[in-house]
């Protein structure tokens, strides 16, 4: 029982930059780049060597973060060194959010998010990684969505946490004026990441993000990342119509996990990128009890989410559940629990829309489905 509830403690977060054990494991076995591109230099840390045909796992953190302190509690945790150690891993920082960057230089024209995407191809070919599995949080998560769709041939499957796939529209425009005339861009960012209960609420967390948010990143290097996310264009994806124009209309062709917490501010731009996606290729993952950083408060949930995404794509042949359960699970993908808004609820937990590597589903323990040998036991919550 201490194991079940060791996963949800946000006292995980505490050391910030460290795993739950004080130690910073992704600091082993890791080479640090900075890689040229058309678009100018981008910070990459490499952990391993590609290895042979399996993609490498590549991450993009989001506004107010850097590598380390967006995906550290997760890449730390247990279960998910567990898959990681069958991988490579890069990490990828935004220009000019790396630990201890130097600050832009005056006229320095910060790039767009398209470019922000063309940059990771050239990242890629220095480091021989011929195809990736992307991990992506809100503005990481729009600029691997976009690679995916430039290069669909080098992205094998994408975990996208809090994605917006809309441009930012006139109604946040105005509310971003009016906020931005009683907050500063910390707060900005703040509110990006975090609902109104857990800036109330979560204080230990949100001390600990604001004094990272404010000090460890130069602010002017900040602004002009936000400045580039908020200038964002629509991403332009629809929902295939079968027999139509599966082929031919503009969407992700790789498997795609959607991540968000059932408090987070993200919720409905969430829920609005699944409604664009094939869901026979796509899973929406809505986390119980979590907000906004759910990689960060719920570590152990979505490690073993992730567990399923990977074995579905065919990379590993079973896996052990150390935390959550004693069974092995046989080889399956993560059975498509739920689909989108235009989907009935009946649909939940249902074995088709199998993924082109796998040839069955298995329902992940503590899923909830209208099956009722599939009952829920853990934390995480599907939700239409």
């Amino acid at each position: 029982m201490m194991e079940e509830l060791h996963d949800v403690q946000l006292t995980e977060i505490k050391p910030l930059l460290t795993g739950q054990n004080g130690r910073n494991l992704q600091d082993f076995d890791c080479q640090e780049h900075d890689v040229e591109t058309a678009h100018g230099v981008l910070h990459v840390t490499m952990r391993g060597v590609a290895k042979g045909n399996r993609p490498t796992i590549l991450t993009y953190h989001d506004i107010g973060l850097n590598h380390k302190s967006c995906f550290n509690s997760l890449f730390n945790y247990e279960d998910m060194q567990e898959v990681t150690q069958h991988f490579s891993v890069l990490h990828v920082d935004a220009p000019g959010q790396q630990e201890n960057a130097p600050i832009f230089p005056t006229g320095y024209q910060y790039p767009t998010m398209d470019e922000l995407a063309e940059m990771l191809p050239a990242v890629m070919t220095q480091l021989q990684v011929k195809s990736v599995i992307g991990i992506g949080v809100g503005a990481g998560a729009y600029i691997l969505t976009k690679l995916a769709l430039n290069e669909p041939s080098l992205v094998e499957g994408l975990v996208l946490i809090n994605v917006d796939p809309c441009a930012k529209g006139w109604m946040d425009w105005a509310a971003s004026k009016l906020s931005g005339w009683t907050s500063n861009l910390v707060d900005t960012i703040m509110g990006h990441h975090f609902s109104t209960d857990e800036l109330t609420e979560n204080k230990e967390i949100i001390q600990t993000y604001r004094l990272h948010i404010s000090q460890d990143i130069p602010q002017d290097n900040l602004a002009m990342f936000y400045t580039s996310y908020d200038s964002r264009t629509e991403l332009q994806i629809e929902r295939p119509i079968p027999g139509l124009n599966e082929n031919t209309v503009t969407t992700l062709r790789c498997s795609a996990l959607l991540v968000v917490g059932d408090t987070s501010p993200a919720v409905d731009a969430v829920v609005e990128c699944n409604s664009r996606l094939n869901p026979t290729k796509t899973t929406l993952l809505k986390m119980a009890d979590c907000g906004g950083l759910p990689q960060v408060v719920q570590p152990g949930k979505l490690a073993e989410a992730f567990k399923y995404f990977v074995q579905g794509m065919g990379y590993i042949p079973h896996v052990v559940l150390n935390n959550l359960s004693s069974q092995s699970v046989p080889t399956a993908g993560m059975t498509r629990l739920v689909r989108s808004r235009t989907h009935s609820a009946s649909s939940v937990g249902s074995t088709d829309g199998v993924r082109s590597r796998s040839t069955t589903n298995t329902l992940p323990e503590g899923a909830h489905s209208s099956s009722p040998e599939h009952t829920a036991a853990h934390a995480i919550q599907m939700t239409a």
